[in-house]
């Protein structure tokens, strides 16, 4: 039975030989790296031989231009000429409605205080407005209620900073918070620093086009990463003009720009 058995393979593998002797056969075979596939072209000749070529196929995006991709920073200074501030009141009362009107009349004076002191209109706005019960230490029993507000103030001339606080805390204020020092406008500084980023991209990958024994080519891609260029505060002691007991010192801000470019190459 074993006999029989060999005998009909050794009968069908010499069928399939003389079928395949003119035959071409190409398949596609998984590779490794950047030649993801490849082709592989088998072929029978007459003496009987295999041989086998093998061609890669690159796998990735047929538009991609070769390059070189970095990120480049740059920054430009810029003096604050603007200060925000929070002024607040609290005031205490039997009930709530007490407390809270009570709140309401010292914020109006504030309001009031800071429109006098120059403070424009548009520049002012509500902050918050709050209302808590005032309890005994055992926290039982309530013996009155607390309201407090508070009001955002935009001071755009720092020389008169000093000026408005004086009116506020003139005006009730028992509260004050600030200041928030920031640049009205670093679009000038801002393209300054976009400038700085791009020389910079520029000379990185420079050192990269030469390390790697290639022609660095024009830029084929930028990328703004910086989010619009939020200042940065450095304090370097630069003191406003203010005539008051309450000096304002504005320090300068840090405009950044962050750039990701990709160069030719070639």
């Amino acid at each position: 039975m074993k006999v029989s058995l060999f005998a009909l393979m050794a009968v069908v593998a010499a069928l399939a030989a003389g079928c395949g002797g003119d035959s071409k056969d190409v398949a596609l075979g998984q590779g490794q790296g950047v030649a993801a596939d490849t082709i592989g072209i088998s072929e029978s000749g007459d003496s009987g031989v295999a041989s086998s070529i093998s061609y890669p196929i690159v796998s990735g995006n047929p538009g991609t231009i070769p390059g070189i991709t970095v990120v480049g920073s740059g920054t430009a200074r810029a003096v604050p000429d603007v200060s925000d501030w929070s002024f607040g009141v609290q005031s205490d009362a039997d009930t709530a409605s007490g407390a809270l009107s009570e709140a309401g009349k010292a914020t109006r004076r504030i309001i009031e205080a800071l429109r006098h002191a120059g403070v424009a209109k548009q520049d002012l706005r509500t902050e918050q407005v709050s209302l808590y019960p005032r309890t005994t230490n055992d926290g039982m029993s309530v013996i009155g209620y607390s309201a407090s507000s508070s009001v955002y103030a935009t001071v755009r001339e720092l020389g008169k900073a000093g000026e408005v606080i004086d009116a506020a805390v003139s005006a009730g204020a028992n509260s004050v918070s600030g200041p928030t020092l920031r640049v009205s406008d670093s679009r000038a500084q801002y393209r300054e620093a976009v400038d700085e980023a791009m020389d910079d991209a520029r000379a990185r990958a420079q050192a990269l086009a030469a390390k790697a024994g290639v022609t660095l080519g024009a830029p084929i891609a930028i990328v703004d990463s910086s989010g619009g260029g939020y200042p940065t505060p450095v304090y370097d002691g630069v003191r406003a003009a203010a005539e008051s007991a309450v000096p304002i010192e504005p320090g300068v801000d840090e405009i950044s720009a962050n750039l990701t470019v990709t160069f030719a190459i070639s």
